[in-house]
């Protein structure tokens, strides 16, 4: 019978709520914008964290290298990475599985080595090492599908050069404060790039200049006006030494008699594209085109690297591939990518269907392409309303490069004329562009028309002007960074990754100054490389590093055995190292006489030799700690005030500039060495200058 009551009928269980999280695969990268780039592309199965870099390192307070036990490293965590190495091993122990995606290089394979120490992994058993050239989505799935074990071949390289980097400077650093002074550094490259500033700076001062002289000239076809140089006499090939012999050709024209077209040569002359960057070719160029410091270039490239956020259904992407490789090498998805862009953008006639094959240079590893867009598709115009502007300068230099890599020749149509009178021989050159070829693309390598006018063996022009003009030969140009890199780079020093931090080495120590955009040996650097040589010859010596470069890389390639080339070189050198310990006599830097008195107490005021260069001190120091920089005069009104003098000042990082001696009533300042032509067009302050003054003129103590 039916219950007539309101029961409500019972109620189900409920369902028990799952209380596991599933687990997720961890990813360790280098940069936290790297790591949020790639854990988009990854999807939700994944979680990207950063390590900030390296985590364990040399100690900065001891040598850390057990000479006596075949050289073995004493690895400590680095100071304020604890919070970072905690966040790693929880995340690492409640993890599915541990990828470790660090940047692919030795640098990054070692990063990767230690990370898998701390975080105990099975080195033997485990593929968790995944790198990638570029960080866009497709190219970071495709690399996950192939993890591979740490390559020890990378890591040794890395602990070669660290460990031997780390004898050479922490066995003749305290050597030269002994005998020398505080603060001063030497070390494998360091010492070499600073040898070969001293080295151009010694060909200068030591140069004779030699007399000669042009006599350029300037003809009429017509109305047509063209320039012509002389090139001999009676037919052979002269150069004019002095004004006698000057005279002498000018004695046997006649000014207002016609000129004789006697040969006329017209070709055709290719000019193909350069290779894509690598990192020095990418480091040079930028300085020359963009006037970037190489720290600059590599900070913008990293930038580039790790990716920007273009909005849309793009979001964050890596822009160009890894920038720290030597190698010219570019994939054929890339090649084909650019082949199409190139047809559609500019035309079928623009694509190379071969492109020139360059030599790889002795030692490039070819682990990596050349720096290149991601896509060629991304042109520097689309998307520059994403980048800042050194961004967008760096990608536009590089995106060209790439672009016209892949491209045709430049086509140009030459013209060589030869002009006679009365023996004389007058040679004028010139060329204009028949088709564009690559520079429709990289415009920046395009070379000026100049035109001549249409000309005909049996001619006869006229002569315009005439002008004798007396020259000096000139001494070698001081090294700018660009020019240091190359030379470095030639020589087979160091290696490119690493040209920023050695340049800004011998900057920071004082061992060079910057003037016109060009390095210049201080006294203390000159000091410090006279020392090292005398008693480290082989640190200082190019050959000698550039073999050891050698071995280096040899150890990455597995060909030796890291141990085996630290070895061989540390064993002469530590008995240099007892040489100087022995007979290097104290250098004692005197202080001299500045020629005026202390403003505070009157006593007389001592040129000093500093950390940062001379300046002026009191002689009663510790008594009275009066300090002055030292400006000196070049010899121009300031143009924004007209009354100060312009002064030379240094900022902190030891780059030289040029200021009003009025500051800071008057804030006019200038990188560059202000000339009467110069400063004739009004030069006004930069927001960077003002910020070098302020830096500048904030006491230095020594």
């Amino acid at each position: 019978m039916a219950s007539t009551t309101d029961e409500k009928p019972a109620k189900k269980p409920a369902k028990k709520r799952a209380t596991t999280k599933r687990k997720k695969n961890l990813v360790i990268v280098e940069s936290p914008s790297k790591a949020k780039t790639i854990e988009k592309y990854l999807g939700s199965n994944y979680k990207v964290v950063a390590s900030i870099g390296h985590i364990r390192d040399l100690p900065k307070s001891q040598m850390g290298v057990d000479i006596e036990n075949d050289y073995k490293p004493k690895y400590i965590n680095i100071r304020g990475k604890g919070d970072v190495i905690k966040g790693l091993k929880k995340e690492a122990k409640a993890a599915k599985h541990v990828y470790l995606a660090s940047d692919p290089d030795r640098e990054g394979e070692a990063i990767a080595w230690h990370l898998s120490h701390i975080l105990d992994l099975n080195l033997d058993a485990s593929e968790n090492r995944v790198v990638f050239n570029e960080i866009t989505k497709d190219a970071v799935k495709e690399a996950f599908k192939h993890p591979r074990q740490i390559n020890m071949d990378l890591v040794d390289a890395q602990q070669a050069r660290r460990v031997l980097d780390r004898l050479v400077g922490y066995s003749i650093s305290p050597i030269l404060w002994k005998k020398v002074k505080k603060g001063l550094s030497a070390g494998r490259v360091q010492s070499v790039a600073l040898g070969l500033v001293i080295a151009r700076e010694n060909e200068i001062q030591a140069f004779q200049p030699d007399e000669y002289w042009t006599l350029d000239s300037e003809f009429l076809k017509e109305r047509h006006k063209f320039k012509a140089a002389f090139w001999g006499a009676d037919g052979k090939k002269a150069a004019l030494a002095d004004n006698e012999q000057v005279q002498a050709i000018l004695a046997r024209i006649d000014q207002k008699a016609g000129f004789d077209v006697t040969k006329v040569e017209a070709k055709e002359r290719k000019r193909n594209p350069q290779p894509p960057f690598t990192t020095s070719t990418m480091q040079q160029t930028a300085n020359t085109q963009l006037n970037f410091r190489t720290r600059k270039t590599m900070m913008a490239a990293q930038q580039l690297y790790e990716g920007i956020n273009l909005g849309g259904k793009d979001g964050t992407v890596g822009l160009i591939t890894y920038m720290r490789t030597d190698s010219t090498r570019i994939s054929e998805l890339a090649k084909n990518e650019a082949a199409t862009f190139i047809v559609d953008e500019y035309g079928t006639e623009y694509a190379a269907t071969k492109t020139v094959a360059v030599k790889q240079q002795e030692g490039a590893q070819d682990a990596h392409e050349a720096i290149r867009p991601t896509s060629v598709l991304r042109t520097p115009e689309s998307i520059k309303d994403k980048l800042t502007n050194d961004q967008f300068r760096l990608y536009s230099l590089i995106w060209s490069r790439f672009v016209a890599s892949q491209m045709t020749a430049e086509i140009l149509d030459t013209m060589a004329v030869t002009i006679e009178q009365n023996g004389v021989i007058f040679r004028a050159n010139g060329s204009k562009t028949k088709f564009a070829g690559f520079t429709k693309a990289y415009p920046a390598a395009r070379e000026k028309d100049n035109k001549l006018p249409e000309l005909a063996v049996g001619d006869v022009v006229t002569l315009a002007q005439i002008s004798p003009e007396q020259h000096f030969t000139q001494p070698p140009a001081r090294y700018t960074e660009a020019a240091l890199v190359k030379a470095l780079e030639e020589n087979g020093v160091g290696r490119p990754s690493t040209y920023a931090a050695t340049i800004e080495t011998i900057q920071k120590r004082n061992y060079v100054r910057i003037d016109a955009k060009k390095f210049v040996p201080t006294e203390l650097g000159i000091l410090v490389q006279n020392t090292v040589q005398e008693f480290f010859p082989d640190v200082t010596n190019i050959k000698f590093t550039a073999a050891v470069e050698t071995n280096l890389d040899n150890v990455e390639q597995g060909k030796e055995e890291w141990v085996e080339v630290i070895d061989e070189f540390f064993q002469p050198f530590q008995k240099e190292l007892t040489k100087a310990e022995d007979e290097m006599e104290k250098i004692v830097l005197k202080d001299e006489l500045a020629g005026f008195n202390c403003e505070v107490c009157g006593a007389p005021m001592l040129t000093k030799m500093g950390r940062y260069g001379k300046f002026y001190a009191c002689s009663r120091f510790p008594d009275c700690r009066n300090t002055q920089t030292i400006v000196e005069e070049i010899g121009l009104t300031c143009p924004k005030c007209k009354v100060g003098q312009i002064v030379e000042r240094k900022t902190k990082r030891g780059r030289t500039f040029y200021g009003c001696s009025r500051y800071p009533d008057c804030d006019f300042v200038s990188w560059d060495k202000p000339t009467k032509d110069t400063l004739a067009d009004g030069t006004t302050p930069k927001s960077e200058d003002k910020k070098a003054t302020d830096e500048a003129n904030k006491e230095v103590k020594a």
